[in-house]
């Protein structure tokens, strides 16, 4: 391998390149068994003696960091050695640039230090200073302390995980897709293999645009189509395109917080509106609000589904304060009971909502691939905004997912995925039927979860349960964290995407027992 070695004044060469091997040890840079350059190869290209690495490395070796194999080379033996260090102290990285200017001539030509009380980049005076771990460096917008990073992954050994959001990996066809992506990646097949259009494949664009033109009625060409990197890209390349710094976004309320926390990322005051059995109440919507984002397939967190006269209405309040709606339609295509509604979009003649969609749900998390559907208003600025955010997605992906769509796989995959999720959603709502009197369940058809809120006059400590729950290896979500500027609504959820049939009836028993105490 290659190793970048910083060297300072000729009499501490051997030193710096013992420090800075013996750093990249304990920081886990070089890992137990990485095999070093040889003493001649490293000398040549540090343009030093092979003396002067020999010493270094010969340290290493006595100290037990290396060990060196006759006829063989050189290795990083980490074996007894404490674990590897993850963070590096900035005091420590080594100079550089005929260390960086001797010190920028000793601060200067003005005789040295600074005063006692002058501020230094970093130090943390008036609010600015760091909070992640201390010392100086640059500090991002106040915005950004205050955003949450979040933790989707479900800890290994959680034998009863109904987490939520999650599909089933399992019932997925690897075997189809692999060869899908094994196609695309044969020699002449990417073409000449330069970027591609923001927008995405053409052929991708046009298959979604005829996969949801028929299974959920959209109205959409495929120059209306922008493919994304999952649901949340194209949440946050709207956010781009249309808020301002202090834009007014009506949000459900509880409602999904990366979407929240998107649009407060580029500046927006985000308003919550209250959600009743029918979706939105559109009579609370902020009169200023220029943006209105809802789930209205599977209203996130509480399941329900707005009604087509709420629909009506929020589409005629958009056209009246000259709002865009976006419709996330989370969950829609896994529907067990009702005919599917219309999306708000295909009844839009005015061009003032923007459809998002994502595979995240109907295939896998990780493949990370979803769309949006813009008018024509928006599409240049769309487009542009998501060349400036990554150019473009993943061209392999995109062109297997075309042909998984155009082969009739998907549509196949969706109809035999939903026939599982079907028998474990029928498990959990009997048993909240049957064993869970004080909570109520939301009216739904559609999604990988099921919500119950706690019944009127009931009296149950919801946050407690669910850390019973988790101790006894049951992982559910309350509902209260989720709501943020109207009355906090107490309740569980309930996936069951993630949690085999055969496991379902064993949780909700320790769930039951976890409500009880």
């Amino acid at each position: 391998m290659d190793l970048h070695i910083t060297l300072g004044p000729r009499r501490e060469h051997a030193t710096r390149i013992y420090q800075q091997l013996l750093e990249a040890i304990l920081d886990g840079r070089l890992r137990e068994g990485d095999r070093l350059p040889a003493t001649r190869v490293l000398a040549e290209q540090l343009a030093v003696s092979r003396t002067t690495v020999s010493v270094a490395y010969e340290r290493l070796v006595a100290e037990g960091y290396l060990e060196g194999r006759v006829g063989d080379g050189t290795y990083v033996r980490q074996a007894g050695l404490p674990e590897p260090r993850r963070e590096r102290r900035a005091d420590s990285a080594p100079a550089s640039w005929a260390e960086l200017g001797a010190a920028a001539g000793r601060t200067g030509a003005r005789g040295g230090q600074a005063r006692e009380d002058e501020p230094r980049p970093g130090d943390g005076g008036n609010g600015a200073g760091g909070n992640d771990g201390g010392g100086g460096g640059p500090r991002p917008r106040p915005i950004w302390d205050r955003l949450p990073l979040y933790d989707t992954s479900v800890a290994p050994g959680v034998r009863y995980a109904f987490a939520i959001g999650l599909p089933d990996t399992g019932l997925f066809p690897f075997q189809a897709w692999r060869r899908l992506v094994a196609r695309e990646l044969r020699v002449g097949a990417l073409g000449t293999g330069d970027y591609t259009e923001p927008a995405g494949l053409p052929a991708l664009r046009a298959a979604i645009a005829r996969h949801y033109g028929v299974t959920r009625g959209l109205r959409a060409a495929p120059d209306d189509v922008v493919v994304t990197q999952g649901a949340q890209q194209a949440i946050d390349l709207v956010g781009r395109v249309l808020i301002e710094p202090g834009t007014v976004v009506a949000m459900e309320d509880p409602g999904y917080p990366p979407a929240r926390h998107a649009f407060a990322s580029v500046g927006a005051r985000v308003v919550g509106v209250p959600v009743d059995e029918s979706g939105i109440v559109v009579d609370a919507l902020p009169t200023a609000a220029r943006l209105v984002y809802v789930t209205p397939s599977h209203q996130f967190p509480l399941g329900v589904a707005m009604s087509p006269t709420r629909r009506a209405a929020l589409l005629a309040w958009a056209r009246r304060h000259d709002a865009v709606i976006v419709e996330d339609d989370y969950d829609s295509e896994l529907r067990f009971t009702d005919r599917p509604l219309q999306p708000i979009h295909s009844v839009d003649r005015t061009g003032r909502v923007v459809y998002i969609g994502t595979f995240s749900k109907t295939m896998f998390p990780a493949l990370r691939l979803g769309f949006l559907v813009a008018p024509p208003s928006l599409r240049t600025a769309l487009h542009t905004a998501k060349q400036l955010c990554d150019w473009h997605t993943d061209v392999v992906s995109q062109a297997a997912l075309a042909r998984f769509i155009d082969e009739g796989l998907l549509a196949r995959h969706i109809r035999r995925a939903a026939r599982h999720y079907a028998r474990r959603r029928e498990l959990v709502l009997a048993w909240l039927r049957t064993q869970a009197p004080r909570l109520v369940t939301m009216p739904g058809s559609a999604g990988l979860h099921v919500t119950a809120l706690v019944g009127p006059g009931a009296d149950l400590d919801v946050a407690g349960a669910v850390e019973r729950a988790a101790a006894a290896g049951v992982i559910v979500r309350s509902v209260a964290p989720f709501c943020v500027d109207t009355p906090v609504r107490e309740g569980i959820m309930l996936g069951y995407g993630g949690i085999g049939t055969d496991r379902i009836a064993g949780g909700l028993r320790h769930l039951e027992a976890a409500l009880a105490q």
